[in-house]
Parts: structure tokens; C-alpha cells; sequence
């Protein structure tokens, strides 16, 4: 059962972003639904994360985990997982699918803030993907997320990346051309330049220790890792 914190919601959280979501909460875990790239990318940022923080054992937190793809991912790798997101239908998906997958993770409906105040520098390993572009104050997020991580943890954030590139493939190619996406997932303003969030790190006493782009090739409809972040990356960093 997704259980909920007694903070009122709403402090760092924009309502028309969670709507958006939970419009299509129920085919969150279709793979070929709307939500067909998050499945996709999900085995390798799995991967990534897996290499670098090694999830067997740990105990970790997933920050706007939606409807729980990567954080029953992460369990299925050896992990305790927590899974927390302000989206109660995506976490009434992500529990009954949890039943069903018999997955090792516990879902709140609770605010990164809150979490961090009352379970500071409890997790090994954070991960924050495509949340921070979707939120009113994602240096807020970005600090929650170090406070929640023990002294040497991990924590690893995924954006988009603010260029003409970026808003070309990411709205005009992936929403409009392509439609991967629904019209109006991103807003090009909210996006966040890595030499942006790698600032908001620093200043929460996270060192960053890499950088991968996540890339997509329309012909062959594949993703991959690289070194190219004009678009889709993801920032590691250890506290």
C-alpha cells in the first residue's frame, strides 16, 4: 500500500506537470504506450547506475519514480528500494504492478523535501531522472537529493539539456515529428544546461564525477551512451 506523508504537498511542484502524468497514468507500464521511451532508455541508465554505485545491497531512493520502471529495475539488481512521487495515480500503478512483479520496493506519495528532512543521509544510492526539468525550483530537488545520501553515496540526475539542438530533437523531433511523445511533455524553458545543475551540485556538496549522453537514432530506433550531452545526459555525483 502507497503510503503518504502528513507534509501538505505542493511547495515545489507545479499541479499542470502532475496532471500531465496522471492523464496517462494508467498505461504507464505498456511499452508501447507514450511511455515507450522510458522503457527503452531504462536498461541502460539500469546499467549505468548499476556500474558506478553497484545497487546489490544497497539501500536507494528514487525520486519522481512515476509508475516505478526503473525503481523495480533497481530492486530486481539486489536493491531496497523506496520509490516517492507527488503523482498518486502513477503511484497506484506502480503499486499493483508491484504485486504483481513481487518487487522489492516501497512506494510514498511524499516530497523529496519532506524525505529529506526526516531521513537524512539514510540512502546509498539517489537517482533523480527526468524529474528536475518538470519542477518550479530543481536546485531545491538537487539539494534534497544530497542531503538524502550518505557521506561517499551516489546520486545521479538525468535532464535535458537547454540548446536549439536539445528543443529540436527533444520537442519539435520527439513530440511533433516523431510523436514518441505526447504535445506539450516538455517545456524548452525548463531545461537545464549541465554547467547549470553541475553548479546546483557543487553548491549542495556534491562532486561530480561524470557525464553521459543519451542519444537516439530515428532509423534504427535505437538508444545509446555516449559522450554527445546536447540533448538527453546524466550526471553522476558522489557526496
Amino acid at each position: 500500500m502507497v503510503s503518504k506523508t502528513q507534509s501538505i504537498p505542493g511547495v515545489n511542484v507545479d499541479p499542470a506537470e502532475l496532471q500531465k502524468f496522471a492523464t496517462l497514468a494508467h498505461r504507464w507500464w505498456d511499452p508501447n504506450s507514450e511511455f515507450k521511451p522510458l522503457h527503452d532508455i531504462n536498461p541502460l541508465r539500469l546499467q549505468l547506475i548499476d556500474e558506478l554505485a553497484g545497487l546489490q545491497g544497497k539501500r536507494v531512493v528514487d525520486v519522481g519514480c512515476g509508475g516505478g520502471i526503473l525503481s523495480e529495475s533497481m530492486s530486481a539488481r539486489g536493491a531496497d528500494v523506496t520509490g516517492i512521487d507527488l503523482g498518486e495515480k502513477a503511484l497506484k500503478v506502480a503499486e499493483l504492478h508491484r504485486l504483481e512483479s513481487g518487487a522489492n520496493v516501497n512506494y510514498r506519495l511524499i516530497e523529496v523535501e519532506a524525505l529529506a528532512q526526516e531521513q537524512p543521509g539514510s540512502f546509498d544510492v539517489v537517482t533523480c531522472m527526468e524529474m528536475l526539468e518538470h519542477v518550479p525550483d530543481p536546485a531545491a530537488v538537487v539539494r534534497a537529493c544530497a542531503t538524502l545520501v550518505k557521506q561517499g553515496g551516489h546520486v545521479f540526475f538525468s535532464t535535458l539539456n537547454r540548446n536549439p539542438k536539445s528543443y529540436l530533437f527533444a520537442v519539435i523531433g520527439a513530440e511533433y515529428v516523431l510523436n514518441m511523445l505526447p504535445k506539450g511533455t516538455h517545456e524548452y524553458a525548463k531545461f537545464i544546461k549541465p554547467s547549470e545543475l553541475a553548479e546546483w551540485a557543487r553548491e549542495a556538496g556534491l562532486t561530480v564525477s561524470g557525464m553521459r549522453g543519451m542519444s537516439y537514432n530515428p532509423l534504427r530506433k535505437h538508444y545509446s551512451l555516449g559522450t554527445d550531452v546536447s540533448v538527453n545526459y546524466i550526471m553522476h555525483t558522489v557526496k
